[in-house]
């Protein structure tokens, strides 16, 4: 019963998008506005559908239906609770069902809120775009990529369980879904930037409704990066987070990518620059989601985080190269219109840092990029096997960390158009000579290692260079009797406050990765030992037993106070043996413990990994405060009625307005609004003048 309404509801939502995709079709290549908007109603049926095969799949799950393949080799009854909910997306079919559903759920809202324009043909070809991209997915989920396959036999009376690594920490339920709203939310942008080459309407509005949702599936995605990091802390047992694996690089090319492009898309919005840039962008952006998933579910690399060897692998590179080809082309196509209307002014300028910016974070895409591919790329071509590890990427990638960081602090203090020495002097004085303060005590401390010394320097220009901005915004908006609160939000201002947060992880990763120490100790009952400063007491081992996991833990008093429990356990009946860390973290440094081998018997020594790294909390508060200020950035700000054009009634044109940063900025003309229509601007940053 489980799997015919499963795939009768995968079924739905294909025909739902087929559907939509060609009512949608038949009225743009008629011009029946009236067609177009009747096709967006199909979005439902991809909804329901989704909505019906998810449910379908749970209650499998959560009855032990095994006569669904998937919930045999994903489920037991020994499973718990939660582990069996996330018994979803633990595997290559249930994954993709669940991308299925949250792209069907991204469809219904974009529909719905462009309810109002379903007529408008850049509406009716996003929506057009986004069905199709529907309609691949969910083809995958009626074949080959079927989740609710049964049995052809007898079902097995029990069920294997997940992979053991998925039911050891519950940020198994948030990771995933995480990563797949920021994946999967590139893919409305993408659908309007098509539909702005496919209409030629090569103006900023589309641009300007997407704002937000870029600003969602970005802020998601980075929350998912940073999630999987801590998961990878916690689990894995190895004392790091980040290891340049193939599947992480794989989330991260995306990223690198949205970054640059809501840097960007503002000088277009203002300047009307970039056109090119910022379609190419986007289109990157989508694509590399496509060769993520590529990667991690064709089978074609092999990684702790990957699925298992598929036959989908084909079917994605052909999604990637007709996603490419239709973006390149239309751009191409569209090669005239996108012309802009001018130049930068001056390097020294807000345009040009956002370009500048541009061009570190598309190298540092490159560097990433290649070194991921090249292994696949070496053994396609020359038959052998090479491996690309971590000091490639840590050499490759720093120094343009660094300049990001450079970027980072000059950026919010240079004004639109151009910036004179004098103005640029009297910004960054304050943020320059707390750097050379904090290099100084760092050299009086000790450290004597350029990156580190740039690292910290940079970071702490960077963070007061955000930091005054923010400060004046604030005194600017106390000054005009908003509150000082209302200077924290709006796009510019929230920029700054992830920039904080951007700043406060990389100080706190140049500290974990270069005066980490690494070690073991080995201790019988009641002996002690220090390491790295820290008094690390072996208690004496104890046993857990529950129906899901046996586990032999090693107790261990660090520092005289708390006792923290590694483990080795053993889940179901599985004989795979899996290391659980224990990890005593603090303001200053993590206490990292693992068991390197179990004592022989009760009263034997027990041979404990350690690893003592400063400053690793301050990873997660550092995402924290990036997440904060990506929903400052998404807050409203106040309102700036466009110009009404005579003829029409539509509000649009452009009108001067003060910048951020002293100066003036344009308003462009955003095609998709209507009459009424506002443009919502944050309180001012800085509030200076040049």
């Amino acid at each position: 019963m489980n799997a015919l309404v499963g795939h009768s509801g995968v079924i739905l939502a294909l025909a739902g998008a087929l559907l939509g995709a060609a009512v949608i079709g038949y009225g743009l290549l008629t011009g029946k506005p009236q067609v177009v908007r009747s096709g967006q109603v199909y979005a439902v049926l991809v909804l329901a559908g989704a909505v019906i095969a998810t449910i379908a799949m749970e209650r499998a799950l959560l009855t032990h239906d095994y006569s669904i393949v998937y919930v045999a080799e994903n489920s037991s009854r020994r499973t718990p609770f939660l582990y069996t909910i996330t018994g979803l997306w633990s595997a290559l079919a249930g994954s993709l069902l669940l991308w299925g559903l949250v792209l069907a759920g991204y469809c219904a809202a974009m529909v719905w809120h462009f309810r109002k324009r379903a007529q408008d043909s850049m509406v009716g070809w996003a929506t057009l775009v986004v069905y199709l991209v529907a309609a691949f997915f969910f083809a995958l989920l009626v074949s080959p990529a079927n989740p609710f396959r049964t049995f052809s036999g007898a079902p097995p009376a029990h069920g294997l369980g997940p992979n053991v690594l998925l039911q050891d920490n519950p940020l198994v339920a948030i990771h995933p879904p995480m990563l797949y709203l920021g994946f999967i939310g590139f893919t409305v942008p993408f659908a309007f930037a098509i539909a702005s080459l496919a209409t030629g309407r090569m103006g900023e509005g589309w641009q300007i409704e997407t704002r937000r949702w870029t600003l969602f599936a970005w802020a998601c995605l980075t929350i998912g990066i940073l999630l999987g990091a801590w998961w990878s802390y916690q689990v894995l047992g190895w004392g790091g987070f980040w290891g340049w694996d193939p599947v992480e690089n794989a989330a991260l090319l995306p990223w690198l990518t949205a970054t640059a492009y809501l840097h960007s898309v503002m000088v277009q919005e203002r300047r009307g620059l970039l056109r090119v840039w910022n379609l190419s962008l986007v289109i990157a952006t989508f694509a590399l989601t496509i060769l993520g998933t590529f990667l991690t579910r064709s089978g074609v690399i092999v990684s702790v985080h990957a699925f298992s060897d598929s036959n989908i692998g084909p079917l994605f590179l052909g999604l990637l190269a007709a996603v490419l080809v239709s973006g390149l082309g239309l751009i191409a196509w569209r090669g005239d219109k996108l012309r802009s209307p001018s130049g930068i002014d001056s390097p020294l300028s807000r345009e040009g840092a956002f370009l500048a910016n541009n061009l570190v974070f598309s190298a540092f895409a490159f560097v990433v990029l290649l070194g991921t591919l090249f292994p696949l790329l070496y053994q396609a071509l020359a038959g052998g096997q090479v491996t690309v590890g971590a000091p490639y990427f840590d050499t490759m990638t720093m120094p343009l960390g660094l300049v990001l960081l450079v970027l980072i602090g000059v950026g919010p203090a240079l004004p639109w158009r151009k910036a004179s020495r004098a103005t640029m002097g009297h910004r960054l004085a304050v943020p320059a000579w707390a750097a050379v303060i904090v290099v100084a005590a760092c050299v009086a401390g000790g450290i004597r290692d350029l990156a580190d010394l740039a690292a910290f320097g940079l970071g702490t220009f960077a963070a007061v260079s955000n930091l005054r901005q923010l400060l004046l915004a604030a005194r600017a908006s106390h000054a005009r009797g908003q509150g000082a609160w209302r200077g924290l939000v709006g796009r510019a201002n929230g920029g700054m406050v992830v920039h904080l947060g951007v700043v406060v992880i990389a100080v706190a990763l140049a500290s974990a990765t270069s005066f980490g120490t690494r070690g073991q100790v080995r201790l019988s009952p009641g002996q002690s030992a220090v390491f790295d400063g820290h008094t690390l007491t072996y208690v004496g081992p104890a046993t857990l037993r529950t129906p899901a996991r046996t586990a032999t833990l090693a107790r261990v008093r660090v520092d005289g106070g708390g006792i923290f429990t590694p483990a080795v356990s053993y889940y179901g009946t599985s004989t795979e043996a899996v290391g659980t860390p224990a990890i005593d973290s603090s303001v200053i440094d993590d206490v990292y413990l693992t068991i390197d081998a179990l004592p022989a018997h009760p009263r034997g020594p027990v041979t404990l990994g350690v690893v003592v790294q400063p400053l690793v909390m301050w990873l997660w508060v550092g995402g924290a405060v990036l997440a904060a200020g990506a929903l400052l950035a998404a807050i409203p700000g106040r309102r700036r009625r466009l110009p009404t054009d005579p003829a029409s009634g539509v509000r649009h044109g452009s009108r001067p307005s003060s910048d951020p940063a002293g100066g003036v900025q344009e308003s462009p003309a955003p095609e998709l609004m209507g009459a009424g229509a506002v443009v919502r601007e944050g309180p001012r940053g800085g509030g200076e003048e040049p």
